[in-house]
């Protein structure tokens, strides 16, 4: 078989190890450039491998215009913070003198409706007491609307409205016809 070339004989030298060792040779002298990484197993590390954290870069200082710009943002922020819960209280202190002056009305409102309905009730209970005879129509009439006015949805009470009047005008004379 040799006569076609064909040598399947193992060579002595692997051709993937020549290429690891050659490789190696030339990374060796960048292990002492870069500084050793220590991973935790619990932190930077992926299956158990470790994995290189980013090297910091070097801090620049910033230029003077970004650092004047943020020391005057930072004051005229809390200038405007200072404004703003000034103007919060202020608020609540106009809110409180409505609240209070809204409650002094309503206790007015209150206390006026109360006295309006105890004079009514008084005036009620005395016209009770004063029942006399021939009154009654006076005082039923009192009770009803008399308005001419009427709503098409509602029943015809022309008749009884008349019929009322009559009764007040004439209580004697209306009974005896009925």
């Amino acid at each position: 078989m040799n006569a076609f070339g064909d040598n399947f004989e193992q060579s002595e030298v692997d051709p993937a190890a020549e290429f690891l060792a050659r490789e190696q040779d030339a990374l060796a002298g960048l292990e002492d450039e870069i500084p050793p990484v220590a991973a935790s197993a619990t932190n930077g590390s992926v299956n158990g491998d470790p994995v290189p954290k980013a090297v910091p870069k070097q801090v620049t200082e910033e230029p003077e215009k970004i650092r004047k710009w943020r020391e005057e943002q930072k004051t005229r922020l809390e200038e405007k913070d200072r404004e703003e819960e000034r103007k919060k209280d202020e608020l609540r202190e106009q809110a409180r003198k409505e609240l209070e002056d809204w409650y002094k009305h309503h206790e007015e409102a209150i206390s006026k409706t109360k006295a309006a309905n105890r004079n009514a009730e008084k005036q009620f209970v005395a016209e009770t007491d004063e029942i006399e005879p021939g009154t009654e129509w006076e005082r039923i009439a009192k009770l009803c609307d008399f308005n001419p006015k009427t709503n098409k949805s509602s029943k015809d009470i022309s008749r009884m409205r008349s019929i009322i009047l009559q009764l007040k005008q004439n209580p004697l004379q209306a009974t005896k016809k009925v």
